[in-house]
């Protein structure tokens, strides 16, 4: 495969980047430091984190990647590359001019990286489930669920995207009640999501396709690697249930089926589930604020 772009790079070394590449930076980093330095286990774990420091800053002042993606793969980067610097150290501790171990070492992503390449992305889907008490009749509520008028920034809760530069919910919109109605959730930055209603019942259930068309979406709202509706994630579906309460609350849920395709699913599914119920533990708030203040 041709890398005709960084991304490219990015895209086809995924798993191999994300692990074994910074891996190898801190086994490097701590082999070729003096043997005095390499002794200390502190020198070890944290001195491979300058190499992918220096690599962040780099990446954000070229505008390679976003702050959304680092977030993200920052914690992994710190602790595979202490794991190499730990690594390194046990090399360096040999007190061998160990050439062909160092030679591997660096060979290993130039190996591994066109054999994943040739991997086929296998989607996953997951599901974020939230809920909420609301002390209020179920009409009230419904009322809220269905149409959310225009959400201030000051009642805005949801820290994780706003800390991420996602974009946040703004007002939903729903043109009639019943199976076929159309819904569209507005956030910032010009994000939209078209809701399809496809199973509906006044006062109890609200069933509804998503669909975001990154066209829609200007070219700096979100990275290309997190972006809705593009090659690695996308929101499937949504369901709103409300549930009568014996002590006379009503519980409302909310969930959503959304899909990861990448080689690392199982930690970028992680995030997906963090930030999707970050984003409806905000919703429901302020759902739950309305419905008890009218």
């Amino acid at each position: 495969m041709k890398l005709e772009t960084w991304d490219d790079f990015f895209s086809v070394m995924s798993t191999t980047f994300l692990f074994i590449l910074p891996t190898i930076i801190g086994a490097l980093t701590v082999y070729l430091s003096t043997y005095e330095k390499a002794k200390s286990i502190a020198y070890r774990i944290f001195a491979p984190w300058i190499p992918i420091l220096i690599f962040l800053v780099l990446t954000l002042a070229l505008a390679i990647e976003g702050w959304a993606c680092w977030l993200m793969i920052l914690p992994v980067f710190l602790l595979t590359a202490s794991i190499g610097g730990l690594f390194g150290g046990y090399l360096k501790a040999q007190r061998k001019n160990d050439r062909f171990n160092v030679s591997i070492l660096l060979l290993i992503p130039f190996l591994i990286g066109p054999i994943e390449s040739l991997l086929e992305t296998i989607p996953g889907t997951y599901k974020a489930y939230t809920y909420i008490d609301i002390n209020a009749p179920a009409e009230k509520i419904w009322d809220n669920v269905t149409r959310v008028k225009e959400i201030p920034i000051a009642q805005d809760k949801g820290y994780l995207p706003r800390m991420l530069g996602f974009p946040r919910p703004v007002k939903a919109e729903l043109n009639f009640e019943g199976i076929g109605a159309y819904r569209e959730a507005i956030f910032t930055k010009g994000l939209v999501f078209h809701e399809t209603v496809t199973e509906y019942k006044d006062n109890e259930k609200m069933v509804f396709t998503i669909k975001a068309y990154p066209h829609e979406i200007p070219s700096t709202t979100l990275d290309e690697h997190v972006v809705i509706g593009g090659d690695y994630f996308n929101v499937l579906n949504g369901t709103y249930e409300l549930e009568k309460l014996p002590n006379g609350l009503n519980r409302l849920h909310l969930y959503s089926y959304f899909k990861m395709k990448t080689t690392f699913n199982f930690y970028a599914g992680w995030w997906g589930k963090w930030i999707m119920k970050d984003i409806q533990n905000n919703i429901l708030q302020v759902e739950k604020k309305r419905s008890e203040m009218e």
